[in-house]
């Protein structure tokens, strides 16, 4: 796995609730075992090839024996490794779904992480290969657009109908799947940034632990208070995609990085600079943070270890953090400065464009199924992401979740003041551009003005050759 995308790669094993029968005629766990028992056989084997960049479409036999000659065979391409608790849950749903439309057989490819996944459906748009459908950053879309490898959800979605569907989504969620007015990828494994605080920290430095902070200088004033010579007052990770743990103090100091053209960037605005410097002086000049870069594993080892009080970090990780935690967990949203905010981030689906009619409207009735409030839900609460629709949220399986574990409502409060992730073309070297001018600030002596400076006119010079 790459650090680039290490934040949205990280998945977890949600910590479970009994699921309510009226939603699902089995429980989670009972399809988890089918999936585990179907994964330790003969089709753990043929899964596990499909890991390699190139795999052949030998590894679906063993699955699609089992189906009529007539189906139409799918295959699906997923990040995450063959072995865990994520994918018996997605192989899991896989065979939920063919059973329900047994004219429809769809094959899950593990292939490792977004980018090993990305690679994979590169090469097979090369070769031929391509899967028929994928779930890739939502900041893949230019990228994809630009190699003419997916398809626009209007090309199915008709009527009142498919317009609903489109529109049923977190507008949040919908600002990197959107491209001219055309929905591209729909929202299925997301997340934003929220923070993390110890309660017990809390009280023992006198503060509230029903009351984190709200605004940054309530942030730094808390942190003080909580930083001692054996602990931390607060960790944010710097290390691999440092763009996305920034990017909240662009937005909340009032400019985003990003807008609504894949051709330009603000890195160097008044706004964002005074975000860099509030982001550094938090370790170089108050001393409430560990100086260097902090890796993005570590911050979320050292509070659940109690090094420090708060963090920083993605809402996918929440399940794996209130399970690894001895102590009570706060979840709040993100500090302001002169607004709330956070980027989204992780995954989308996107049907390929394979040239074969049937394949893509079966391919479509995947996802939408896939997209429903009772799946949504259901994939919610086993990984940690944020159920993509209001609807989702209005199950019982969700209701009853977020009666015992209702931290998991944050992220899905915070969507309100959630803006776009950063999305242009050559996604991937603009994002490392802006991660880089973040670490040299950091680390170095750069001032987050000169860091910010060369990386505009870097992003720039990267960008011009899109220029219409």
């Amino acid at each position: 796995m790459t650090t680039k995308r290490m934040n949205h790669a990280r998945h977890i094993d949600a910590i479970g609730t009994d699921t309510n029968a009226a939603l699902r005629s089995t429980s989670p766990e009972a399809r988890r075992t089918r999936a585990r028992t179907k994964l330790a056989g003969t089709a753990l084997a043929a899964l596990a090839l499909t890991t390699v960049v190139g795999a052949t479409m030998a590894s679906t036999a063993p699955v699609q024996a089992a189906h009529a000659a007539t189906v139409t065979h799918l295959t699906f391409d997923f990040p995450v490794g063959v072995a865990g608790p994520l994918a018996e849950e997605m192989l899991a749903l896989v065979n939920e779904y063919d059973a329900s439309h047994p004219a429809i057989n769809v094959t899950p490819i593990f292939a490792g992480s977004y980018d090993d996944t990305m690679t994979k459906v590169q090469a097979g748009l090369k070769s031929g290969t391509e899967p028929d459908v994928a779930v890739l950053l939502s900041t893949d879309v230019y990228s994809l657009l630009n190699m003419k490898a997916i398809l626009p959800y209007a090309d199915f979605a008709k009527g009142d109908a498919g317009a609903a569907w489109m529109h049923s989504f977190y507008p949040a969620f919908m600002a990197n799947s959107v491209v001219d007015k055309t929905v591209w990828g729909v929202p299925f494994q997301r997340s934003t940034v929220v923070m993390y605080y110890n309660k017990n920290d809390f009280a023992q430095a006198g503060l509230n632990p029903n009351q984190p902070p709200t605004t940054w200088s309530q942030l730094l004033s808390d942190a003080k208070k909580l930083t001692t010579p054996s602990h931390w007052g607060i960790e944010i990770p710097t290390s691999g995609t440092t763009y996305w743990v920034f990017q909240p103090f662009a937005i909340q100091a009032g400019q985003n990085v990003v807008g609504d053209s894949p051709n330009r960037v603000y890195f160097d605005t008044p706004d964002v600079i005074h975000a860099l410097q509030f982001f550094v002086a938090l370790s170089k000049t108050w001393k409430v943070e560990p100086s260097g870069l902090i890796g993005w594993t570590t911050a979320p080892s050292d509070f659940e270890a109690g090094k420090t009080a708060i963090i920083y970090h993605s809402s996918g990780s929440l399940a794996s953090i209130l399970k690894s935690s001895s102590f009570p967990v706060g979840v709040a949203m993100l500090p302001k400065d002169k607004r709330f905010g956070s980027p989204t981030g992780g995954g989308n689906l996107y049907i390929l464009n394979t040239g074969n009619a049937a394949r893509e409207q079966a391919a479509y009735s995947f996802v939408r199924w896939m997209t429903s409030p009772a799946i949504a839900a259901q994939w919610s609460v086993e990984t940690g992401y944020v159920a993509t629709s209001p609807a989702a949220y209005k199950t019982p399986y969700m209701e009853q979740y977020l009666r015992h574990t209702p931290q998991a409502a944050v992220a899905r409060n915070q969507l309100r003041y959630a803006e776009k992730e950063l999305a242009t073309n050559d996604g991937e070297e603009i994002q490392s551009i802006l991660s880089n001018a973040c670490q040299a600030a950091l680390t170095g002596n750069v001032t987050p003005a000169q860091a910010l400076a060369a990386a505009q006119q870097q992003a720039d010079a990267t960008l011009a050759q899109y220029a219409k």
